[in-house]
C-alpha cells in the first residue's frame, strides 16, 4: 500500500504574507496592526518578528511579493503575442482583468506609497515597482518602431496609471477597456509618425 504525501503546510512566513496580503490590501498598510495580521496568520507574534523583523518590513515584504505577481501577470500577456502593437495592448488587457476581479481595491504601490515616509523601505519598493512598468512600456514601444520610446511609455504609464484609479475609485471595472482603447489611439499616433523605410 503506498503513502499518499500530504500536502505540506504553509510556513510560519507564508501565513503571515498571506494575512499581510489580505488585510493590507483591502484596508491600508498603516491601518492594520501588527495584532490583527498575526492573529490572522495563526502564529506567535516572535515568529513576526524573528521572520521580518518588524512592521514596516512586512509590509515591504508583502509589496515585494505584489510586485512578483503583477510583473508575471503582465509579462504572460505580453509574452502572449508576437505583434508588437498588441503586445503594447496587452498590457492594457492584463490590467482590465484585474479589474474585473472581486476585492479589487486598486493599485497597492499607490495605497501604499501615500502611506509612507519619505525614504522609507515602502516608498523604495513602490518607485522600483514604478520603474519596471515604464521601462516595460519603454521597450515595448521601442519593440514597435515608436520614434521616441520614452516619450510614448510616459503617455502610456499616466493611461494605465488612470486606469486603476477610475477602476477603483468609480467602481467601474469598464475603465479598463477605456483605457486600452486610449492606448491604441495613442499607439497608433505614433507609429503613424515613423519615417517612411527607404524603398528597396
Amino acid at each position: 500500500m503506498t503513502k499518499t504525501l500530504s500536502a505540506k503546510a504553509p510556513t510560519a512566513r507564508e501565513r503571515l504574507l498571506s494575512a499581510a496580503n489580505e488585510l493590507f490590501y483591502a484596508e491600508g498598510v498603516q491601518t492594520v496592526g501588527i495584532d490583527r495580521i498575526i492573529e490572522r496568520a495563526g502564529v506567535a507574534k516572535a515568529s513576526l518578528y524573528n521572520t521580518f523583523g518588524g512592521k514596516e518590513q512586512l509590509i515591504r515584504a508583502y509589496l515585494d511579493s505584489r510586485y512578483a505577481r503583477v510583473s508575471a501577470r503582465l509579462l504572460r500577456a505580453v509574452d502572449g503575442t508576437d505583434d508588437p502593437r498588441e503586445r503594447l495592448l496587452a498590457v492594457f488587457d492584463a490590467q482590465a482583468t484585474l479589474f474585473a476581479e472581486q476585492g479589487y481595491h486598486g493599485c497597492a504601490f499607490v495605497a501604499a506609497s501615500a502611506e509612507a515616509k519619505q525614504g522609507s523601505a515602502i516608498e523604495e519598493v513602490s518607485d522600483t515597482y514604478r520603474a519596471w512598468v515604464r521601462a516595460l512600456f519603454t521597450d515595448l514601444a521601442g519593440e514597435a518602431g515608436a520614434p521616441d520610446p520614452e516619450g510614448l511609455a510616459r503617455q502610456l504609464h499616466l493611461l494605465y496609471d488612470g486606469g486603476g484609479v477610475s477602476a477603483r475609485m468609480d467602481r467601474d471595472p469598464s475603465a479598463g477597456a477605456v483605457a486600452r482603447q486610449a492606448a491604441a489611439v495613442l499607439i497608433d499616433a505614433a507609429l503613424a509618425t515613423r519615417p517612411a523605410e527607404p524603398a528597396s
